[in-house]
């Protein structure tokens, strides 16, 4: 996905749904047409579910959609618990957890082959298409300086342009360990022999971008990593704040080893863009084909998925919020929610 196609979906997110979901969120969600099934016979009664998400609280959107959906199934959805993605696979792998609703592929596609692959893990239809992920800088420091390459970084004066400690080295605001982008991101600093010049800076992901915007407030270099759907590029717009930066050449490790990264439009940010699908254990989608269904066939845009993070950004990311943004974005695409639910209990019919 490019950068004005990011932009364009960011603003769709904002301008459309937004509008929708904050005018909808306080009214009740109406109730859909449960057909041939009696509320009593529906095909999750007595069954209970175990969400998974990770650490990003910014997921919790569309686990919640996930879990909502399930539950007008009649399904007994347990609170969403928290693991990081390694061990998520692993869980669901071995019938410790349901589902997860923010696999991304093929970012995670080494966690989903350790954790047994196809044979043990249910994977069908995509959640939220076209995520993507990159560096950008500062757009003031790449005009000034016709930075347009990571690859260029390694330059001492171009790095030291982004030094934030003092030690002349570029400080990188980069991912959390376990998420999987962290070792994409350690495999291309050494692939561009990046080493000796920037220094992938990892923590809490949230609190390194909030001191890197208060940097570009100020006026100071940023150099950073980041994806989409997430809310910093509501706050750092791709192509007036900040610009995406190409890579030298493709470059993954593991299972996307020999992966060509260059988009549709001839750039290459150093990463293909990812599918969000909903992964769950398998045997358990097989006895459950109405939640398999749903699993299937759900979608949610990645503008809308902007929007919901960015509400979160500005103060709205309490449970009680979470719940009340999934709520407005049932209620403004009811008729889209309630095709989902037909065509899950249609799939439990069949079975």
């Amino acid at each position: 996905m490019n950068t004005v196609n990011h932009t364009a979906s960011i603003r769709h997110g904002l301008g459309h749904w937004l509008l929708a979901s904050t005018a909808a969120a306080s009214m009740a969600l109406s109730m859909v047409s449960t057909g041939a099934f009696a509320a009593d016979e529906l095909p999750g009664k007595g069954i209970k579910v175990q969400p998974l998400k990770s650490s990003i609280a910014e997921e919790s959107f569309q686990t919640q959609l996930v879990m909502k959906a399930l539950e007008k199934l009649g399904y007994e959805v347990q609170p969403m618990k928290e693991v990081e993605y390694p061990t998520a696979h692993i869980a669901l792998a071995n019938g410790d957890a349901t589902f997860m609703a923010n696999h991304w592929n093929p970012l995670h596609a080494d966690y989903y082959r350790n954790a047994g692959g196809d044979a043990k893990l249910y994977r069908k239809g995509v959640f939220s298409a076209n995520a993507a992920q990159g560096y950008l800088i500062d757009k003031k420091t790449a005009d000034a300086h016709k930075i347009t390459n990571l690859g260029q970084l390694k330059d001492p004066e171009i790095a030291k342009l982004f030094d934030t400690d003092g030690d002349g080295k570029a400080d990188l605001t980069g991912c959390t360990p376990g998420w999987g982008c962290e070792a994409m991101i350690e495999h291309q600093l050494g692939a561009y022999k990046l080493r000796d010049t920037v220094t992938h800076k990892q923590g809490t992901y949230s609190a390194l971008m909030a001191d890197t915007i208060t940097r570009y407030k100020a006026g100071k270099p940023i150099l950073y990593y980041t994806w989409t759907p997430y809310w910093v590029s509501n706050v750092l717009k791709p192509g007036r704040d900040v610009v995406w930066l190409e890579v030298p050449f493709s470059a993954l490790p593991g299972e996307q080893s020999g992966t060509d990264t260059k988009l549709a439009n001839g750039k290459n940010y150093g990463f293909i863009a990812n599918n969000q699908q909903i992964v769950a254990n398998k045997a358990w989608a097989e006895q459950n084909p109405a939640a398999a269904k749903l699993f299937e066939i759900i979608k949610l845009p990645v503008g809308d998925i902007n929007a919901q993070n960015y509400m979160m950004s500005q103060g709205q990311n309490k449970a009680s919020d979470i719940e009340r943004h999934t709520d407005g974005w049932i209620k403004a695409h009811q008729k889209t929610f309630d095709g989902w639910i037909s065509q899950a209990l249609a799939a439990a019919k069949k079975s």
